[in-house]
């Protein structure tokens, strides 16, 4: 029996994000696939002894359930000493990118990403130009800080950088952005990411068939 157990679906970045932390961290673990476009996630059950927030990813280790991908990123570099901040500094500067990720960075062009791709019925386009433009903003500052340095905080991964990862692995056509192009800071970034002894792609690294729906 794998030592971790990670509740995650392979459309997920921010299940990704987990699952990618604990493969570059050599950790034994098992993914659990959750239906979550048949709303596993919104079963009583499922939220009684899984999570109550009815979200994915969630980490189960040594009998304890973890919800929130920041909470998991956090919690596992603590444990392995790997991609951790090095002091107090590091320390809030990481969590001031992990803040702004899920606030605007992720949250935006995740959304962006299922209405362009997965949704069942084709996003409102007065909708997804909203969206784009605020992905749009997000990105434009990470590619601006990703081209005067290699990674968020310096010269090596942390948490923060396994965080803002979580959606950009995904294949072009669900997302329509060619990142060589439009952010070339960001794509370098991505290829000294992949460089990363145990880095493997979310459709390769979690359960559930690549798909999408309204293009």
């Amino acid at each position: 029996m794998a030592e971790f157990k990670l509740h995650c679906f392979s459309q997920s970045g921010n299940a990704y994000k987990a699952a990618l932390m604990l493969a570059l961290c050599g950790a034994d673990w098992e993914p659990v696939q959750v239906d979550f476009f048949a709303g596993e996630g919104r079963r009583p059950d499922w939220r009684e002894t899984v999570n109550e927030m009815g979200e994915a990813p969630v980490l189960e280790h040594k009998g304890r359930n973890f919800s929130q991908s920041g909470v998991i990123l956090t919690y596992l570099s603590r444990l392995f000493g790997q991609f951790a901040p090095a002091n107090e500094d590091e320390d809030l500067e990481v969590l001031r990118w992990m803040l702004f990720d899920n606030h605007k960075f992720t949250s935006y062009f995740a959304t962006y990403r299922f209405f362009y791709s997965l949704s069942p019925q084709p996003g409102d386009p007065a909708v997804l130009a909203f969206l784009k433009g605020r992905a749009d903003g997000a990105y434009a500052i990470v590619d601006k800080r990703l081209t005067e340095r290699p990674f968020l905080i310096g010269d090596r991964a942390t948490i923060a950088d396994i965080s803002l990862a979580g959606y950009v692995f995904y294949p072009q056509d669900e997302h329509g952005y060619d990142f060589a192009a439009s952010h070339p800071g960001i794509h370098a970034w991505m290829q000294r990411l992949r460089a990363l002894p145990g880095w493997t792609g979310p459709y390769e690294l979690m359960p559930g068939d690549k798909f999408t729906a309204s293009r």
